[in-house]
């Protein structure tokens, strides 16, 4: 995954602070202009990514549309950072002018915004049921027990292997069920040995493996509170640090430096295992020549931190409902779609290749289903079981902050700074530098 800019700057925190509900409301949306008390009759959807988001909308805007004729649903594309940059611009400056109905947010941002400008979303606690989605999504899209987001794909991760490799140096996908990091690295010396080929491709300015380790773990680089750094007491991060370097150290990594590097090293056959979201199936599956050669394992645990289990997230979304005009009928469509569509959930699966984080549609016949790339394996089944088991943690409002402190002492620690020197700085300056 592509690291993205920070959120959130301190002006735009002090500036939502000053703005009050009511003045809000004093320009109204593009989409929910007044109508004389009339319900809208079109809502605007901003998302990214057509091949995956924006085609999962216009999913859910058909089923709505097969029952519901009345209401036009506009979905516009946007990159990711531009939306971001668009929110924080509109909502610091007190005005709903421009914004849209409905929103996509990664979870990893969700907090910011919900906490900077609380009275800007329209709360969906009547609109979902929070015990029909999995757990680890809840905290990221509520504040003070207010849901405020429909929680939408999983970022779920597994580990993808390449069973052929694997029998060269004398595995199979059995022994991969219930191993911690250090096994997989010892694996991944053998098959390197028996194969030539990497293990694993990294780039060493994207820590999405040490955010997928310490969340198996049920920590974060914030502590419960969402604002406050932990990292230097951090045994969590302190174990997965040391596992990347001994990732590094034993010679099993290929390096790549953008998102094509990191696909091609995979279909070009050049690395052999990828622990990673299961949104990277459709990278994996692109190269048909190596169908029946990949299976999906359970990611590995640390083998040090007591809470760490074989389920863990990288990325994610939830749709959220902006306190615009038209939020009713915003509310309602999600309501009557990602909020509750067990049928159009199967949709999701089959047409676009996103797990949701739904629970009622676990047991449809898309979940269940064997994918023959996979050697027959069920991979939906599977993810949809590790999504329930993923532990819940708060992803508060500094991720990629941190992550920036993070890429920089992760630099220092691989060329001989002591573990223990690093997470001290490392607080130090997230400490200093997010407030």
């Amino acid at each position: 995954m592509k690291k993205l800019v920070t959120v959130l700057a301190l002006s735009a925190v002090a500036l939502s602070a000053c703005s009050s509900n009511s003045d809000n409301n004093k320009n109204t949306a593009n989409t929910g202009a007044e109508n004389g008390g009339k319900a809208a009759s079109k809502i605007t959807v901003w998302a990214w990514d057509p091949n995956f988001n924006i085609k999962a909308m216009n999913l859910a805007k058909d089923a709505y549309a097969a029952t519901n004729k009345d209401l036009t649903v506009d979905i516009v594309e946007n990159a990711q950072n531009d939306i971001v940059q668009k929110l924080n611009t509109g909502m610091s400056s007190g005005t709903t002018k421009g914004l849209p109905n409905i929103v996509l947010i990664e979870d990893y941002r969700a907090q910011s915004f919900l906490q900077a400008y609380p009275d800007m979303f329209y709360d969906l606690s009547s609109v979902i049921n929070p015990k029909d989605f999995a757990d680890y999504k809840l905290g990221p899209t509520s504040v003070d027990g207010k849901y405020y987001g429909v929680p939408f794909d999983s970022g779920v991760a597994g580990l993808y292997v390449r069973t052929d490799y694997l029998e060269k140096a004398g595995y199979t996908i059995n022994d991969l069920q219930d191993i911690t990091w250090d096994q997989y690295i010892d694996i991944g010396k053998k098959v390197k040995e028996a194969t030539g080929k990497d293990w694993i491709s990294l780039d060493p300015n994207d820590l999405g493996i040490i955010r997928m380790m310490i969340q198996s773990a049920g920590s974060w680089y914030l502590n419960e509170d969402g604002k406050t750094p932990n990292i230097a007491n951090n045994e969590a991060m302190k174990e997965a640090f040391e596992v990347y370097k001994k990732m590094m150290d034993a010679n099993i990594v290929k390096i790549h430096s953008d998102w094509s590097q990191f696909v091609a090293n995979y279909n070009n056959g050049d690395a052999a295992s990828v622990p990673t979201g299961n949104w990277f199936t459709p990278s994996i599956t692109a190269e048909a020549s190596q169908s029946g050669k990949w299976a999906i394992a359970p990611m590995p645990k640390l083998a040090k931190t007591p809470n760490s289990v074989h389920a863990t997230n990288l990325g994610g979304s939830s749709w959220y409902v902006l306190n615009v005009p038209g939020k009713e009928q915003a509310a309602e469509f999600l309501k009557a779609t990602l909020g509750s569509n067990v049928d159009l959930y199967q949709k999701l699966v089959t047409d676009v290749g996103a797990i949701g984080t739904y629970k009622p549609a676990t047991t449809g016949e898309a979940y269940t289903a064997a994918n023959d790339f996979f050697g027959g394996q069920k991979i939906v089944q599977d993810f949809a079981k590790w999504t329930n088991e993923i532990p819940s943690v708060n992803y508060g409002m500094h991720t990629y902050a941190i992550e920036d402190i993070l890429v920089v002492e992760m630099q220092n620690y691989l060329n001989g700074k002591k573990i223990d020197d690093v997470l001290k700085d490392a607080q130090a300056q997230a400490d200093s530098s997010v407030k």
